[in-house]
Order: C-alpha cells, then structure tokens, then sequence
C-alpha cells in the first residue's frame, strides 16, 4: 500500500506480492471485503431488490498446452494393466510363490502388488542363501533358474506394474468428477475456449468463472473446474448471500437453463427464474410454430390424455418411465404409444421402418417449467429485466479482459486462482466506483457553478416570478439541492 500511494523508499518484490495471493488466510479476507463491499453498496442506494445477473467466462489456466490427462485413456490403459496383473498373480501361484495374502483379494488391487514384491524379495533372499552354499551342478542349478524367473517377475510388478497402478491412482484423485486435467496445474480442466487462434476448437486448460453482477458490480464470483455453465448455477446460488442482497429474480443466458436448475430457483430459494431454455427463441420462431412434425404442436385431449399428429395417428398413454442422469437427478417421463391400425397408410404412419409401434415420450414436470419460463420472459417487466442482462455481466467480462488486460492466470491451484480472481475483479469493482464519484463529483461541480450564477442575479429572478413568467419548480428544487448539498 505504501508503495501504491507513491513511497519511492518501498518497492515490493514480486515474492511479496505472490504470498500474499497464495496465503490461505488471504481466501478469508477476500471473502470479508465481498461482504463489506456489498453492504457499502447498499448503504449507498447503489443496490436494488429487482434481479442479480448471472454469466460465466473461461480464464486461461497457468499450465502447459500439451499437458493433458484424460480420463477415457486413463481408464483404458488401466484395464490393460489390470489383465497383465492378474495374468502375472497366475503366474506367481504356478510358480509356488508364498504371496501369504488372502484368496479373496482382487489382484489388480495395489496392496495385493506390494505384497506381491515383499513376497517375491523374501522368495530371491532364500534362493541367494541356497545357492551360496550349493556345489556346481551338471546342467545347471534349478535354484538359478527359478531365481531368474522370479527376479523376471520382481522387475516386472516393482519397476512397471506398481509405479503405473500408483500413477492412476493418483490421476483419480486428481480427476475427482471431471474428464481432464493438467500435468502442470492438476486443478486446472481442459475446455473450449472462446478465443481460438487456430480456429480447430482446440482444448486448452483453464478454469469456469462464475459472476453475479448488478449495476455492473461483481457481487459474487465462484472458480468452477466444470467447462459447461449448467451445472455450476446450483453450486454457485448456495454460495450466495441472499439475506444480505435479496433479490427477486435470477437472470441468465440460455446455457443455464435446465429442469434440477428451475426447480432449485423456484422451490429451494423462492426466486423467478428469468433463463431461457436451451430450444426457447428456436420454440419462438414462426417456422417452428407451424411445424406440424413437432410434438409441441400435436392436438392434445387432456380428459383422455392422448395426443394426434399430423397424420391423425393418435398415440395413447401407455405407462411411465424414469431416468437416473450421471449426476443424480431423476426424470419421469409419460410415455405415449400409437394405436394399431388396420389400413395400409395408418399402418404405415403408426409404426417405425423396423416395424414397432411408434412412442413418444414427455414430461410434464418439464413442459410445465417451460410453459412458466416463457410466461415470465414475455411479460412487460420480465422482458424490461431480461433486457439489462447483456449490460450487466458482458461489460463486466470485457472490463475485465480488454481494459485490465487479464486473460491468463499466473498462479497455479484452485485455492490460489481463487484469490487471483477475486482481488482482479475487486479491482475491476473500485475502478468502476471511482469513475463513477468521478462523474457524479463533476456533475455537483457545474450545478454549484449554476447556482452561484443565478445567486448573482436573483433579482432578475425574482422579477421574473412577480412578472408572471412561468419558470418551472423542478428547475428551482435542482438549484436549491446543489446550495444546501
């Protein structure tokens, strides 16, 4: 700070600056400035009720190009090697090794290779002693021969075996639930970035950055390591403080927008959600509407819950289905089969190339969310508030990457890029908030210069007035504000 206010005697070095980012306790203090700069916000009437923005963007990660795991080649050379261990368990039995493990454990299991090469270290040590004291056989010692064997095999589970078991052990502790990391940040997952040279969509390492934003402030922000945003709006609403900033609506882009999102917005927080669906200005076209393909536009009867398409095949409801998604969530779907039908072309409408009845599948839970999210972004106020969504958090992100010039990372870790991006946005939020006293300060200063002039001549105000000249109030209540504040 002393060198910042222009002490020429304090010039910090970079090690200084990098420990304080890294420092553990530095995560607790920007979590305290977040909250003291929110509650200055609001104290000052900059903050309102109405909605908070939610957008996300890719930050570059501090790590090497080419340094990728993924976790199918992971997953696919560990099965390799699984065979090869077991392969070699058979081999250690026929061999008569001791192994003095349990027959119920699993070869490929890293405990059982590590007493696979204790056994076969204390198996060669006895071989040694025997063959020390044993005289020259015609033909060869077996001793030897089995001590080669065995010291084959020793090579093979301690200097290959093992050390890759432990590497993919590692690499799943690293990949937690993601499909990638980097060898030089193991946090960092490798994503599409917007910014694309080369133009082949190639992937790089970075990190998912989460923003709340209003009248363009970062309230909250959240480092996520998922590439997609619909799985980091759930995760990033816990983190927020709604007592302190309450607002009414949440508003994001269409990428957020998804049935275990609606429903945590509506029934966990009591919010509206102003986020599109993913099919939602598509839905909206007039070549989708009269599209009579789409099962949207069906004739539905709802007392006897059946649909008919366009080809008058009416599909009845015939049972329920339920899918368990990867990450949990449960989706019940009505499933709709289509009548048997006798004549040559019904036939052919009802039924698919293999010759099945045709189904169609649909959720309610789903379409109801839907039907309510196009209600509140075509009504008056929730097209007016959708509206300021691209002037809230896209300024925010160019502010960001082309005023500050922050595009890469420089610090390596979760933890740490999280300080990293919370001291750069808290940057971005006081540069905002002095340009902004800067313009209102400017402001003040030309209407005390108003007021001074028409202080010198106030009697040709007040002759105005006793004249009857119209001169209106508002103009008088701007003049008088600007001398008393």
């Amino acid at each position: 700070m002393k060198w910042l206010i222009g002490d020429p005697d304090v010039v910090p070095s970079y090690r200084t600056i990098n420990r304080f980012r890294t420092d553990p306790q530095t995560t607790k203090l920007i979590a305290l400035m977040y909250l003291q700069f929110r509650q200055s916000l609001i104290d000052n009437n900059l903050l309102s009720d109405e909605a908070i923005f939610i957008d996300g963007t890719k930050i570059l990660a501090d790590a090497n190009k080419y340094s990728f795991v993924w976790r199918r080649s992971t997953e696919k050379f560990e099965s390799k090697l699984d065979q090869k261990t077991r392969n070699l368990f058979k081999d250690l039995i026929q061999n008569k090794v001791n192994l003095a493990v349990e027959s119920e454990m699993d070869p490929t299991d890293l405990q059982t290779l590590e007493a696979e090469v204790d056994a076969l270290d204390t198996e060669i040590d006895e071989l040694d002693q025997q063959i020390k004291t044993e005289k020259v056989i015609p033909g060869g010692s077996p001793r030897k021969q089995r001590r080669r064997k065995l010291k084959h095999l020793r090579h093979l589970v301690r200097d290959e075996y093992l050390p890759r078991k432990q590497k993919y052990r590692q690499y799943h502790e690293w990949f937690g639930d993601r499909n990638s990391f980097s060898k030089t940040d193991h946090d960092a997952t490798f994503m599409r970035m917007k910014e694309d040279p080369m133009q082949n969509g190639q992937l790089k390492p970075g990190y998912n950055l989460q923003i709340a934003t209003q009248s363009q402030f970062v309230l909250y922000y959240q480092v996520n390591q998922r590439p997609t945003d619909q799985r980091t709006l759930i995760p990033f609403l816990k983190a927020m403080n709604f007592a302190q900033t309450p607002v009414n609506y949440i508003v994001a882009d269409a990428g957020y927008g998804s049935e275990p999102n609606y429903q945590f917005v509506k029934e966990k927080l009591g919010k509206i959600p102003l986020i599109p669906y993913t099919m939602y200005l598509k839905e909206q076209s007039k070549k989708y509407r009269s599209d009579l393909s789409k099962v949207m536009n069906w004739e539905y009867h709802a007392e006897e819950d059946y649909y008919v398409d366009n080809h008058h095949i009416r599909f009845s409801y015939h049972g329920m289905s339920h899918r368990t998604d990867k990450n949990g969530f449960t989706r019940d779907f009505k499933v709709y089969r289509a009548d048997d039908y006798d004549d040559p072309e019904r036939y052919y409408w009802s039924t698919t190339r293999m010759g099945n009845q045709r189904r169609i599948n649909i959720n309610p839970h789903w379409e109801s969310q839907k039907a309510y999210v196009r209600e509140q972004l075509s009504s008056p106020e929730g097209k007016a508030i959708f509206a300021k969504r691209k002037l809230e958090d896209e300024p925010a992100f160019g502010n960001l990457k082309a005023n500050l010039r922050f595009r890469r990372l420089s610090v390596r870790g979760l933890r740490q890029v999280n300080n990293e991006l919370g001291i750069i946005l808290m940057a971005a939020n006081m540069n905002k908030l002095a340009k902004m006293m800067a313009n209102l300060s400017h402001i003040f200063g030309w209407i005390e210069k108003l007021s001074h002039i028409f202080q010198k001549k106030w009697k040709m105000r007040l002759n105005l007035f006793v004249g009857g000249t119209y001169v209106p109030a508002s103009f008088f209540n701007l003049v008088t504000l600007a001398n008393t504040g």
